[in-house]
């Protein structure tokens, strides 16, 4: 089959398209012929050497999410799946190639409306996005809630979750272009990161209440606004790093504030957790997708063979929402 493959450490130039063993599926496992692959900034971290693949995950293949066609079923697979069903997911590694293997528990039945470009937008972003607003974050209607990066694809697909959620969803980006088409989304208060200072915006949003939740993808370089912007029992999730993983913290206010501080990674998780999250996104999410109150946002489509471009173009910051290599 043919894989993007991981030839040495680097950036997008390390990325060759090459011909490797197509895999076996053993056990529960169910092999997927992979017709659209999700691009992701842990693949560029993978490829640079800092974010290694877990065990049993392909070492050189990227790709954290498919969407495709089921292909061959391993022998003691017992759910409902059978041969030639569209379905999407993600995966530990490997996503990026022509077939990937899964447990037949972290597969899920693609939407109708979907198609599978449309689709392989979707599992990493919207299962992150659902995980840290509902299960870890604890979001309920009427919240307000603060998201950071509203143009990436984690931060659009969270706009439209807690918009259908029925929180008051405030956002945060760098550039104007992004936060007037997350308004679309559903975002109800831009604050241009760049122009505006993170605590005063809120306290002027909010009548000085502050927020209840913050979906932080920047990290360190957010933490200190994002402390002063909490309310009293606020909730800071932090998804990603972005902007730096160390940064000092003012205890004192976390202390007053009783705020909690909750850091969530998908990637790094056991089965069994994995399999509780991609459960509460077909349960929770995709009906919304089924009946357009959540979409996937789509920068840009390329071909396997324009990898690097691809991984140039997410690692730019230009792009809003995912980036999709056909396969």
């Amino acid at each position: 089959m043919k894989a993007i493959v991981i030839t040495k450490p680097g950036g997008a130039e390390a990325l060759e398209v090459c011909e490797v063993e197509t895999p076996e599926p053993e056990g529960d496992q169910v092999r997927i012929r992979v017709r659209a692959a999700g691009l992701n900034r842990a693949d560029l971290m993978q490829a640079r050497g800092s974010y290694p693949a877990p065990p049993g995950a392909p070492a050189n293949i990227p790709g954290l999410e498919y969407a495709g066609e089921v292909d061959k079923l391993g022998p003691n697979v017992v759910g409902p799946l059978k041969v030639g069903d569209r379905v999407f997911g993600i995966v530990a590694g490997g996503g990026q190639a022509e077939y990937v293997l899964s447990h037949e528990r972290m597969v899920v039945p693609i939407p109708a409306n979907l198609d599978f470009d449309q689709a392989a937008a979707v599992p990493e972003v919207f299962m992150t996005a659902h995980d840290a607003l509902e299960t870890q974050g604890g979001a309920r209607p009427g919240e307000r809630v603060l998201i950071h990066a509203v143009g990436s694809g984690v931060g659009s697909a969270a706009v439209q979750l807690a918009h259908a959620m029925g929180c008051i969803v405030l956002g945060t980006s760098r550039t104007a272009d992004k936060l007037e088409r997350a308004k679309e989304l559903g975002l109800d208060v831009g604050i241009h990161s760049t122009s505006e200072d993170l605590a005063d915006a809120v306290s002027r949003h909010t009548h000085g209440q502050g927020v209840d939740l913050i979906i932080d993808l920047l990290g360190a370089v957010a933490l200190a606004g994002n402390v002063t912007a909490l309310s009293t029992c606020g909730r800071l999730i932090v998804v990603g790093l972005l902007g730096g993983g160390s940064a000092s913290i003012d205890l004192t206010t976390l202390l007053r504030k009783r705020i909690r501080l909750i850091g969530t990674t998908l990637r790094a998780r056991p089965l069994e957790e994995k399999i509780l999250v991609t459960r509460g996104f077909a349960d929770r999410v995709v009906p919304w997708l089924e009946r357009g109150l959540v979409r996937p946002i789509i920068d840009r489509v390329f071909g396997l063979d324009d990898v690097r471009t691809a991984q140039a173009r997410l690692e730019s910051n230009h792009g809003f929402g995912k980036i999709i290599l056909r396969l």
